[in-house]
């Protein structure tokens, strides 16, 4: 089987040439459906099972993004679950938000452990506020949301029990004040300056570690602005390929230390994202037929995982 195996040369790294991919794709299914790229998983892959450890990580990380994020993005406009005035604020707040977090990077952060277990500490929390109302001893409340889902799938049995065609997004108002929008005949809104100031400190952290934010801004918007995740989903991934096409650039033209390798590893992040590309249509074309609570199980298990890579190397290595 050495005739599947493939060297690459920018990163190092040598695998099969499934592995890839194949990764990617698990990954991304499940990742999309809670507007999360699924970059932050492939990075301790990358670094724990690649052995892919330079700043160079972060910035094939965003290649990945490029290619695998599109098709996620333009199903959820297909389908109206695209929230276009969260999608350009969260734009807007990123991308100042990810040059700082470049220089950041390469400047003072080539081996982040301390911010990694205080940015772990901020995400276990995050997680914890989605995952409580699943305790055993917690009242369950159902949204109207939920209440809409169950019926729906009450009545509609098979592939087709999910949203109904209504379920699309009707933006109300949008200023400098507030956002305010209807899904599903239920109204939401959220601060339009509190969320651009929590878009550029994502921002700030995406610059730093190449996951380009969205697994961080799509759990905020839910647990905190309390958005439906059928609506934030979109919005987090659209903000994500934005700020990862210019964090590629940032990392690809800017100067860095003398012998710290910056610049992606193309061949190695478009075999990812042919994965992910996969991964990503499908999973915003299921996300539709799973009701929000699991789907914000997902998104707690997923930061959880997040919150766990950050923490733990930081504190074994203050015991060592």
């Amino acid at each position: 089987m050495d005739w599947l195996s493939i060297s690459f040369p920018v990163s190092g790294v040598h695998t099969w040439l499934w592995l890839p991919p194949l990764v990617a794709f698990v990954i991304s299914f499940f990742s999309s459906m809670v507007g999360v790229s699924g970059a932050f998983l492939l990075l301790p892959f990358q670094m724990s099972v690649l052995n892919f450890t330079t700043p160079a990580v972060s910035s094939t990380n965003m290649v990945f993004n490029l290619v695998a994020i599109p098709s996620g993005v333009w199903r959820y406009i297909r389908e109206g679950r695209m929230a276009w005035p969260l999608t350009w604020i969260v734009v807007a707040g990123t991308l100042p938000g990810i040059f700082i977090g470049y220089y950041v990077r390469v400047q003072y952060l080539p081996d982040p452990r301390h911010f990694k277990l205080f940015a772990g500490c901020v995400l276990l929390y995050i997680g914890y506020r989605l995952l409580s109302e699943f305790a055993p001893w917690k009242i369950r409340v159902l949204s109207k949301l939920d209440e809409k889902f169950a019926t729906q799938a009450g009545q509609t049995r098979g592939i087709a029990a999910g949203l109904d065609m209504d379920a699309t997004i009707r933006v109300r108002h949008f200023s400098l004040a507030r956002v305010e929008y209807d899904f599903w005949g239920e109204p939401f809104s959220f601060s339009t300056m509190g969320m651009l100031l929590l878009a550029f400190v994502v921002g700030i952290i995406g610059g730093i570690y190449g996951i380009g934010g969205g697994a961080i801004i799509a759990p905020f918007c839910v647990a905190i602005f309390r958005l439906p995740v059928y609506t934030v989903a979109g919005a987090a991934l659209a903000g994500t390929l934005v700020t990862s096409v210019v964090g590629v650039i940032l990392y690809s033209v800017l100067p860095a230390p003398p012998g710290l390798p910056t610049r992606p590893d193309w061949a190695l992040g478009l075999l990812f994202g042919v994965g992910g590309m996969a991964g990503m249509y499908l999973g915003a074309r299921c996300q539709k037929f799973v009701p929000q609570r699991t789907l914000k199980l997902i998104l707690g298990g997923l930061l959880i995982l997040l919150a766990l890579q950050y923490i733990f190397p930081a504190i074994i290595h203050a015991l060592s």
